[in-house]
């Protein structure tokens, strides 16, 4: 069994590695932070100047048609660096209407491709989706949906948002335009940054030929579990490195505190919970890209990235004592990045109510019970 990456991979890898890191140093940051943030309109130009804003998008619609495998790497050095751009949901919106929106919408994806429009997706774990407070009603020529979608990130700036509503028992996911007669967008900032508005749906007709298949639900949300566990990881290994960097600095009593045990017993718990992490994260995606079950193991991708986030940004916080309160530091700025990712998912509780319904369901958990030779157990 062979666990490193292809050449391929290693040099997407870089090359995000590069970009995202040359962008976002210290100084960047601070000034991003002071100039009242938003989406780094730069840094998505040459995101989509490297064709990373593609990776996953099919060769057909005019994207790089890659794997989960490789967009991880890309998302891992994007969390890393704090670099504020819609990558993942970009290219997961454009994918799944390649794979299960009709003729009418490929347009879309081909300009998603090519980097002339915006697309965003709602996803807040509430009650799987964000859906909760939304009436959909039938019409003869589709869909009239009226409610409240909260925090979509980067809807004020995109062209089209994908929602996942509630038909006929099922998750339906429609593609609708931002500027569609019935949609106001009440705009907002997480506490990381990123731009969000609050979509309000009066009567907005919604024409059948925007929704995608029924089948994009179970091909979206582990994508969409993998995507934000990926940030984290990044976004928790540099939080990591900069602890590392700084207790090797700071002196107490004459010695930097990094040689004191309560401080590297207390890191190698990070690292731990950090490994943990990428464990989970790498089993995800080989499964997503090797077409294999995987709803039990994205629940618990999804869980560890919550787990983590905390736990290690309430560490990396912790050793850092008073000074990682002072937002001249870079250090708040992880802590920040991981409990907007935690929202996204929707919390650990939320997560582990949901791998407990799955399992109750299918008790027969791991990854041999999908193999041929298994299938008699």
């Amino acid at each position: 069994m062979d666990f490193n990456l292809s050449e391929e991979q290693s040099a997407i890898a870089e090359m995000a590695n590069s970009l995202f890191t040359d962008t976002c140093t210290d100084d960047f940051l601070r000034d991003y932070d002071e100039a009242g943030q938003g989406t780094m309109t730069q840094l998505w130009n040459s995101c989509i100047e490297t064709g990373l804003h593609g990776v996953i998008i099919p060769e057909a619609t005019g994207g790089i048609d890659l794997g989960m495998t490789e967009l991880s790497l890309v998302l891992q050095a994007q969390g890393g660096a704090l670099g504020q751009v819609p990558l993942w949901r970009h290219q997961l919106v454009a994918t799944a209407i390649a794979k299960f929106a009709g003729a009418q919408l490929q347009t879309v994806a081909q300009a998603a491709a090519e980097g002339t429009n915006l697309l965003t997706l709602a996803f807040n774990l509430v009650n799987t989706h964000s859906e909760a407070t939304l009436n959909v009603e039938k019409t003869n020529d589709g869909l009239s949906i009226n409610g409240l979608v909260q925090s979509v990130a980067v809807a004020g700036l995109a062209d089209f948002v994908l929602l996942p509503l509630t038909l006929d028992e099922q998750t339906r996911w429609a593609l609708v335009a931002t500027t569609a007669p019935g949609l106001t967008l009440v705009k907002g900032q997480m506490t990381q940054g990123e731009e969000v508005a609050d979509l309000q749906l009066n009567n907005l007709l919604v024409s059948n030929a925007a929704l995608l298949d029924s089948k994009a639900n179970d091909w979206l949300v582990p994508r969409i579990f993998a995507s934000l566990a990926s940030l984290q990881l990044g976004v928790s290994e540099a939080q990591i490195k900069k602890t590392v960097e700084y207790i090797s600095e700071r002196q107490q009593f004459g010695r930097a505190i990094g040689t004191f045990q309560a401080v590297q017993m207390t890191m190698a718990d990070t690292q731990i919970a950090l490994e943990a992490l990428r464990s989970n994260v790498w089993q995800l995606c080989y499964r997503l890209d090797n077409n294999l079950g995987c709803d039990h193991e994205a629940l618990a991708t999804a869980w560890h990235a919550c787990e983590a986030g905390h736990s290690i940004g309430h560490k990396a916080q912790h050793v850092h004592g008073g000074f990682g309160v002072d937002v001249s530091y870079v250090i708040y700025r992880y802590l920040y990045w991981s409990r907007a990712i935690s929202l996204n998912l929707g919390g650990s509780p939320a997560l582990l109510a949901k791998l407990g319904d799955a399992l109750t369901e299918n008790n027969k958990l791991g990854w041999k019970y999908d193999l041929d030779e298994n299938n008699a157990i």
